[in-house]
């Protein structure tokens, strides 16, 4: 079984008052949150060598060197962080790779602080050879998610991990504590390098057949000799008869939803994205994009032999798939023999409403606790009066001012040099506009920095309507939107009839079917500048996303104001010569100050 290295996590206070002694010694006194412990990580995110499907990953022609998987802290995938409701996180991130990276925080809602939400519309990026310290409180979560890098096509090269938010030990658990919990990254993958796939996307090539699938970093069993090369290290996951286990389960891909399914056994889908669902048996999930699921599975076979773990591809050209799915290996202690024979069967490619159904039966389970101890169904959202509504369009790659771009409304987004979150800090003017449509116009497409102008603790809906061909997952920063309804055919005001108004879970990325509408509903209570994109990297590589800016009209006191390592670009580039001499130690030696503290303090 491969067993990551335990994370470079330098300390978890779980004293208070020690965590605030150290914060304010570590870290300048802005970005310290007072009465919650603290944990400290130290990450470097380099290139590293890895060959996961038995062949290197192929490297641009103008950077032979460079075998371009993405690791951190020598890692792939990345060190999982394991923190608790409210525990305040602290992670130094080291670039060393050869171009600018951000890390952003799938579905960690960053309360009033889209500081630290990694994308271009609140950070400006990390130079290579820089590093800089995220810092963050996970407020009022609990739940599974992962993190990765969100520029540059870079999360087709790796440089994801996990994130588990733990529930409070005054807040109970709808089910009982699992023997064990394991994190599993799927996704499809290309050995094709990062670089080369943008570049691919930009002269207007369509994705092709990925190479294969991965399990945590690892590539296939050799289930079948005729597609599986031999010599490929797969992954093992050894586990005792009789007991139960938390799987987390997490889409990294580029482009594919993926069936999960583990031979002869049930998944008990417990908790998605942060919200404790209806406990309900599955014999397989269709996960899409950016999209994440717990299960509880209990080992209750007679180990006559060892068992398939698959992720095979859905919403695929059958006749142009002949690649090997995903494939690991479920070992009971006990087990009699190498698993072996045909893969667990997965549902009926040609039934379209399939996924559907499976995706409607997901209800939120209404009397758990979960971040609080009053139940999820205690906001009853559909008793909430809607403010504003955005019927959202999207439409397959097209030709604009002479590029291939994707847009949302008829409106490819035009990222401007300078965060959209420095310019409205510092009032810079003509960065972006306040004209985001809510509905498709009936005009040409364009290419502009228009934003959606949310209203403060106004309730939106949403709709997202796939003109595309594909599956599209869509996923909101800063927010859990409760999902109430989805169909096929094109979205109507009589729709919302068949809105479920009760148990509807609330949740941060959805998939969107072809020719299909999804509606959620979202209550705009945490300021600041959000982004809404597709979770399908090329869809939102190409231009498929928006922001969404919040903004409290009084003053508020607990929104988080400019950290004090901000790097600046852009128009306020200037600004980063003054500040880069003020604060060097926390931009480029936040590391070696961190250990110069250590040393005396002894952590």
């Amino acid at each position: 079984m491969h067993t990551p290295a335990p994370p470079n996590r330098r300390c978890c206070f779980t004293s208070s008052v020690c965590g605030l002694f150290l914060c304010l010694l570590l870290l300048p006194p802005r970005i310290c949150f007072a009465g919650d412990p603290y944990v400290f990580y130290d990450w470097t995110v380099s290139y590293l060598t890895a060959s996961p499907l038995g062949q290197k990953q192929q490297v641009p022609h103008f950077l032979p060197f460079l075998i371009q998987v993405i690791g951190i802290n020598g890692q792939f995938p990345g060190p999982i962080l394991n923190v608790t409701t409210n525990w305040n996180v602290v992670v130094n991130v080291k670039n060393h790779l050869d171009e600018p990276l951000l890390l952003t925080w799938n579905g960690i809602q960053q309360r009033k602080n889209s500081w630290q939400d990694g994308v271009l519309g609140t950070n400006c990026p990390i130079p290579a050879g820089w590093n800089w310290t995220y810092q963050f409180q996970v407020k009022d979560q609990i739940g599974s998610f992962f993190y990765f890098p969100s520029l540059s096509f870079q999360r087709a090269a790796g440089g994801y991990g996990g994130i588990i938010v733990n529930n409070r030990e005054v807040i109970a658990v709808p089910f009982g504590l699992p023997d064990g919990d394991i994190n599993l990254f799927v996704g499809d993958w290309y050995t094709k390098s990062h670089k080369d796939l943008r570049e691919d996307i930009e002269d207007g090539k369509n994705l092709q057949v990925p190479d294969g699938i991965l399990m945590n970093g690892f590539g296939p069993y050799r289930y079948d000799e005729a597609l599986v090369q031999d010599g490929i290290t797969y992954q093992i996951i050894s586990v005792e008869p009789g007991k139960t286990y938390r799987f987390r389960v997490h889409n990294v891909g580029i482009s594919t939803s993926l069936n999960f399914r583990i031979q002869n056994h049930n998944l008990l889908l417990v908790e998605t994205e942060g919200s404790y669902t209806v406990q309900q048996n599955y014999t397989n999930m269709d996960i899409h994009v950016g999209q994440s699921y717990s299960f509880l599975v209990t080992m209750d076979q007679n180990a006559s032999s060892d068992y398939y773990i698959v992720a095979s591809p859905r919403d695929v050209n059958l006749s142009t798939w002949n690649k090997a799915s995903g494939v690991a290996i479920l070992h009971y202690s006990n087990s009699q023999g190498p698993a072996s024979g045909p893969l667990p069967d997965p549902p009926n490619a040609y039934d379209t409403f399939f996924s559907m159904n499976q995706a409607r039966s997901i209800r939120s389970n209404v009397s758990a606790g979960a971040a609080r101890p009053n139940p999820q169904g205690s906001f009853k959202y559909g008793e909430i009066t809607v403010t504003d509504v955005y019927v959202i369009t999207n439409r397959p790659a097209e030709m604009i001012n002479g590029k291939w771009l994707t847009t949302l409304n008829g409106i490819s987004y035009l990222q401007p040099s300078t965060p959209l979150k420095l310019a409205h800090e510092y009032s810079v003017p003509g960065v972006y506009k306040l004209d985001f449509p809510n509905k498709m116009m009936n005009r040409p497409s364009k290419m502009d920095t228009s934003l959606i102008n949310g209203t403060f603790k106004g309730f939106t809906e949403i709709i997202f309507q796939n003109n595309d061909t594909t599956v599209q997952s869509y996923h909101m920063d800063g927010y859990a939107f409760f999902v109430v309804g989805m169909d096929y055919g094109v979205w109507t005001e009589n729709s919302r009839g068949t809105y479920n108004k009760w148990d509807g879970v609330a949740r941060s990325t959805i998939q969107v079917f072809p020719g299909a509408w999804t509606a959620v509903l979202v209550y705009l209570d945490n300021a600041g500048i959000w982004n809404l994109r597709a979770q399908n990297l090329d869809s939102w590589y190409l231009g498929q996303e928006v922001y969404v800016s919040v903004v409290n009209p009084e003053v508020d006191k607990g929104e988080y104001g400019l950290p004090d390592n901000t790097i600046y670009c852009g128009l306020l580039s200037p600004l980063q010569n003054s500040y880069y001499v003020y604060s060097a130690g926390y931009l480029q030696g936040s590391s070696s100050k961190i250990q110069v503290f250590g040393s005396i303090i002894s952590f």
